[in-house]
């Protein structure tokens, strides 16, 4: 098996990869990475020991480099990662998010299609559906939802979806979407909530939440993630789009408590900040589908996988301390800094 992961320096995709050489050694895995600022290379040092893996350094949107690629290696099946993930920089900027969500995604179909891949899969998210009501627990988003987009990042990645199925039932592509939840866990590049919060907590700085906190999302340990996708790669029905949801529903409020509890630091340290705009209110997906199908659940609760995370980046400083500068402070400046003044 040859495998194209592309977006494999980033925090889901680096993590695919380690699932994937440890469950499948003989897999042949080649992952495209632009290595923008959340493409991380310190992230795979471990995953460059085997000789079955190889990295090659481009973009996804780039056709004449994708489609070299192709014609040397002949991919069996191509996992898709690669995507500029971030809504509140979506807000700042949505070209970027057009042209690697969506054009990226058509070149990878492009040479997907003209070189007979057997599988091409998408990873999306939950935030193709929108929100729902915060006052109604009892409503999950299935695969039948309809798509209701709130930023330009989901919109994005809902055009994405609707390309990939076109290409299925335009040119028979062998395809699988899946649409996950908030994602946690070691690699996770610092601009998303919980490492962000766990850092800021460190180093006793303020910890910037949105409105009231009050917002709802489904929190998803990456390891099950990595784990679903496999299942789907195996034994997924080709067309077909599966829900992956932690049943792990918090506030964004008892994230960062949490968080703080664990490391012993005062909840004085929460800076409660403009709320951001379109922000959804909740998330929360009905895996049913992929657990009667492919007998996927998800395995570690969110009280066991937060205090995982945060005990991994309290032990690997290294990974962290060098993102902590440069592009990312002029980032944190720009979002949080007039708010926490």
């Amino acid at each position: 098996m040859k495998l194209l992961v592309t977006g494999g320096a980033g925090f889901i995709g680096s993590n695919f990869i380690y699932y994937m050489q440890k469950t499948h050694p003989d897999y042949e895995i080649v992952n495209l990475d632009l290595l923008t600022y959340a493409g991380n290379p310190d992230s795979l040092k471990e995953a460059e020991q085997s000789p079955n893996y190889r990295f090659v350094h481009g973009d996804i949107a780039d056709s004449a480099l994708v489609t070299d690629l192709f014609e040397k290696e002949r991919f069996d099946t191509v996992v898709n990662f690669a995507a500029e993930s971030h809504v509140d920089r979506a807000v700042l900027n949505p070209s970027v998010f057009v042209r690697t969500n969506v054009l990226g995604t058509q070149v990878l179909l492009d040479a997907a299609k003209t070189y007979g891949v057997k599988r091409y899969h998408q990873v999306s998210t939950d935030e193709v559906y929108g929100d729902l009501p915060l006052d109604r627990p009892d409503l999950f988003f299935t695969e039948t939802s309809p798509l209701h987009t709130s930023s330009p990042y989901s919109a994005a990645k809902a055009g994405a979806d609707l390309l990939v199925l076109a290409y299925h039932r335009t040119f028979g592509l062998p395809v699988t979407i899946s649409r996950c939840s908030n994602n946690y866990g070691p690699y996770q590049f610092p601009e998303k909530l919980i490492p962000l919060m766990i850092l800021r907590a460190l180093k006793d700085e303020p910890l910037p939440v949105y409105g009231t906190g009050e917002n709802i999302r489904d929190w998803l340990y990456v390891e099950d993630h990595c784990i679903a996708i496999d299942m789907i790669l195996q034994k997924g029905t080709v067309g077909e789009i599966y829900n992956i949801g932690g049943h792990n529903e918090k506030t964004n409020l008892h994230v960062v408590k949490t968080i703080l509890e664990t490391l012993n630091k005062p909840e004085a340290l929460i800076s409660f900040v403009t709320d951001r705009p379109g922000h959804d209110r909740r998330y929360a997906i009905d895996p049913a589908k992929i657990s009667a199908e492919l007998g996927w659940m998800p395995t570690v609760a969110f009280e066991n996988g937060i205090r995982k995370t945060i005990r991994w980046y309290v032990e690997h400083p290294d990974w962290w301390q060098r993102i902590l500068t440069g592009e990312y402070s002029r980032y944190i400046e720009t979002m949080y800094g007039k708010r926490l003044s």
